[in-house]
């Protein structure tokens, strides 16, 4: 039987510092490549790399939380008195509003990436 050829033939070496493949190593972990081959080859042939960081996400995932928490609160007002209070329907209102820009903000952000 002959040998089965490999899809990547040509092997590269290149020595580097301490210092640099503390980075590299680094940076590999940050953009969460599985090996240091698959990290070096994207950053040699100029694929774009990216790290997304869920900052925004969780922002809005804790405010709807929060929002959920306050229409809940007002729920139970209106219920127990049978009277709804404008103040609370514009605090409704204002939470929607902030929470839209924010995740407005974050599509914006991944938008961005794209290019």
């Amino acid at each position: 039987m002959g040998k089965e050829k490999r899809y990547r033939e040509k092997q590269l070496k290149f020595r580097v510092t301490d210092q640099e493949l503390a980075t590299i190593k680094q940076r590999k972990e940050m953009m969460n490549f599985k090996s240091m081959e698959q990290y070096l080859r994207r950053v040699a042939c100029g694929s774009p790399l990216y790290t997304i960081t869920t900052t925004s996400i969780d922002n809005i995932a804790s405010d709807v939380s929060g929002i959920s928490r306050n229409i809940n609160q007002i729920a139970k007002r209106v219920n127990a008195t049978d009277t709804a209070y404008v103040e609370d329907l514009w605090q409704i209102k204002a939470a929607q509003e902030q929470l839209t820009e924010m995740i407005k903000q974050a599509f914006s952000s991944l938008l961005r990436i794209k290019d």
